[in-house]
């Protein structure tokens, strides 16, 4: 996965977990791609003070994922949908199908609620 996108899928999760300082610094590096010196600038911090804070951040968020897997499962779960839907998009629906459908879509659901 692009790091910037699994950067900002663990601050949507566990941002809220960084303090106010922290996340506005973080936010301004990955969701508004402003560069370590334009963030210092504005903060009147150090270019190596926004650097230290956001390897920091980074650290914390990823932490939190390896204790409690939220990004993991979100992605499980939103690609067991995604075959879901091509299981739809792609069935003729006939008297003898419908059986080998609905034992497809239990076994999804089955491995969605496993996740879960």
């Amino acid at each position: 996965m692009d790091e910037i996108l699994q950067q900002a899928l663990l601050y949507d999760f566990y941002g809220e977990l960084l303090n106010d300082h922290q996340k506005e610094i973080y936010e301004q590096f990955i969701l508004e791609d402003l560069s370590l010196s334009e963030i210092a600038e504005a903060e009147g911090i150090s270019r190596q003070g926004v650097h230290d804070l956001v390897k920091r951040c980074q650290k914390a968020l990823e932490g939190y994922e390896a204790r409690l897997h939220l990004v993991r499962r979100f992605l499980s779960i939103k690609e067991k949908v995604r075959e879901m839907e091509t299981l739809l998009d792609t069935a003729e629906l006939t008297k003898e199908n419908q059986g080998e459908l609905r034992r497809q879509f239990r076994e999804l659901s089955d491995s969605i609620l496993e996740v879960l």
